[in-house]
């Protein structure tokens, strides 16, 4: 099996559930007259993908090496999630809606678990000078799982409902799993004496040059997170309607990171980890502070489509050489914690910009928002350039 396609489909498989739950639903939901408190519940079910770093560790250790260790965890994860997005296909929106935030919730802690495998698995599989070109297809396959589940289910919701359209994805979920079925892993022997301590945690951040990749990580993609934040109420306030908001987000702009990730890969060879984070991270500023357009009365929809794709464009090739940095730091044995791990430090930074974006909003208004968001982006890339000149 070909690696390229297999890490796609993984990638493709773990994002269709999550963009749908975390795209399509807010938009559909409230076409249903569902509350918008119930709606903003809805944001709880992408907190494993957030927390998944805590049981990371036992993905690393467990599992039925006779198989493929990570090979193992895959096949199970991904079948349990499309399980349980069947169960969520046949609960009513409305009457069991409690019940379908737990499901979804569950559905998501097994697209995580996947996904630290699948992270692992990787790394083990790509060679260092392979893992720019790798990171391509990851985030591509992401945005490209993004499309499936966050457009195109969203547009064919009317004609199909709600259970046609949660079993088409399942579906996807399932045959995506063919491609695993058919890769015999490396069998590597692990070592059993490793422990879930904290001397492994320690072991992680006493590598050399970790001090400032982990500065990269915080604040590298703050800036991008204020802007994705702020451009979605502002659109509203734009007085664009949720369906086409969520076409545009949806579609248009992950094409534009689609088409990103794929250039990105292929950039990074030439430009090299460390030069790429700073060329991509000066290009993901100026299509931050590009949102002020629509501030000073540009607001065609050519031009919202443009800032939309340019956003996601740019951030996805970002991506590429930030996450090929991560699998360099991530020990082998402890490949899942490790990289996991710094996905998560991303998060944590991109959660606390998200967090004040509209408290920043409110103070000086999106002009503002995405003025600062820049900043801080361009403040990311000064600390790319304190890492040493190998990355």
């Amino acid at each position: 099996m070909n690696k390229w396609l297999l890490l796609a489909s993984l990638y493709v498989a773990q994002f269709l559930p999550l963009a749908f739950f975390g795209q399509t639903l807010p938009i559909f939901l409230r076409q249903q007259g569902i509350s918008l408190k119930l709606i903003g519940l809805t944001s709880l079910v992408g907190l494993p993908w957030t927390l998944k770093v805590l049981w990371s560790p036992l993905i690393d250790r467990y599992g039925w090496t006779r198989w493929g260790h990570y090979k193992f965890w895959i096949v199970l994860m991904q079948s349990l999630t499309g399980i349980a997005i069947i169960i969520c296909a046949f609960l009513d929106l409305k009457t069991n809606f409690t019940f379908l935030l737990g499901g979804m919730f569950i559905a998501i802690v097994f697209a995580a678990t996947q996904d630290i495998a699948t992270d692992a698995l990787a790394i083990e599989l790509l060679k260092p000078s392979e893992r720019g070109f790798g990171n391509s297809v990851q985030v591509a396959g992401g945005y490209l799982g993004g499309i499936l589940g966050g457009g195109v289910i969203l547009i064919l919701l009317d004609s199909w409902g709600w259970t046609r359209s949660l079993l088409a994805i399942a579906l996807g979920v399932f045959l995506l799993i063919f491609p695993v079925l058919f890769h015999r892993e490396n069998i590597i022997r692990r070592e059993t004496e490793y422990k879930l301590s904290f001397s492994a945690l320690a072991g992680f951040f006493q590598q050399p040059g970790m001090k400032r990749w982990i500065l990269v990580l915080v604040f590298y993609m703050m800036g991008v997170t204020i802007a994705n934040t702020m451009s979605r109420p502002l659109l509203v306030d734009l007085g664009m309607s949720i369906a086409d908001i969520g076409v545009m987000n949806s579609i248009v702009a992950f094409g534009g990171g689609f088409v990103g990730s794929i250039l990105g890969g292929f950039l990074l060879k030439p430009l090299g980890r460390k030069r790429g984070l700073i060329v991509f991270g000066i290009l993901m500023a100026v299509a931050i502070a590009l949102w002020i357009l629509p501030t000073l009365g540009w607001t065609s929809l050519p031009i919202l489509y443009l800032l939309a794709s340019g956003l996601h464009f740019t951030y996805s090739m970002a991506c590429i050489p930030m996450f090929a940095i991560a699998m360099d730091h991530s020990r082998q044995g402890n490949a899942g914690f490790d990289y996991t791990l710094q996905v998560t430090i991303i998060f944590i930074g991109s959660m606390v910009a998200g967090s004040f974006s509209g408290f920043i909003a409110e103070a000086l208004g999106y002009f503002g928002a995405f003025i600062i968001g820049s900043i801080l982006c361009l403040l990311g890339v000064l600390f790319v350039a304190t890492l040493d000149e190998k990355q």
